[in-house]
């Protein structure tokens, strides 16, 4: 995996657990990613939390940089996960999924999937494609600079530093706006 296209990571947990989605985890993820967001040659540049599983889109330069770095944040996880539900063990199941993201139309799939991730889990319940438009709360979404529309009504107060880094790569910064910016009321596919 070269150093300069981001990946696509998926994170599972065990079944059983507390959703992912619960404010308190969500708020304790948040803390804990901020302290590690970004770390030498390993970046989280967005990601969202699912009931079972995590979504994140990051940048690492080379497979040992992936692999520590990955490391770092799906102990941070289970860590949060097990302080708000006040138990102990195992809550990863299994190892992480990656998938690099080699052009800017990937990125661009990648990062509509990432950050509306909630919105198509709802529409495959609901079985509709629409529903209300806001920024997933359990996201990055409120700190992502390529929504096709104003979103500042949509957004939740900004409170402090966001807990994802810059992004550095060209596809992640530039590349992938050669496809368009993201609407938030897309439903992934």
């Amino acid at each position: 995996m070269p150093g300069d296209c981001p990946v696509h990571v998926t994170l599972r947990v065990k079944a059983h657990l507390p959703s992912l989605r619960e404010g308190r985890l969500v708020r304790e993820w948040r803390r804990s990613l901020s302290e590690a967001s970004e770390r030498g040659a390993f970046r989280v540049a967005h990601y969202s939390l699912q009931g079972d599983h995590a979504h994140l889109i990051v940048e690492a330069q080379g497979k040992e940089a992936l692999a520590s770095g990955m490391k770092s944040i799906a102990a941070r996880l289970a860590r949060a996960v097990n302080r708000v539900s006040g138990r102990t063990g195992a809550v990863l199941d299994g190892r992480y999924h990656h998938r690099s993201l080699r052009s800017p139309r990937d990125v661009r799939r990648a990062l509509a999937y990432v950050l509306l991730n909630a919105r198509r889990h709802l529409a495959k319940r609901r079985n509709a494609a629409r529903g209300a438009v806001h920024l997933d709360g359990a996201s990055s979404g409120r700190w992502f600079d390529g929504w096709r529309r104003d979103v500042a009504s949509l957004r939740r107060a900004e409170e402090g530093r966001p807990e994802v880094a810059r992004p550095r790569t060209w596809l992640l910064t530039v590349g992938w706006r050669r496809h368009g910016l993201v609407d938030p009321a897309e439903v992934p596919g």
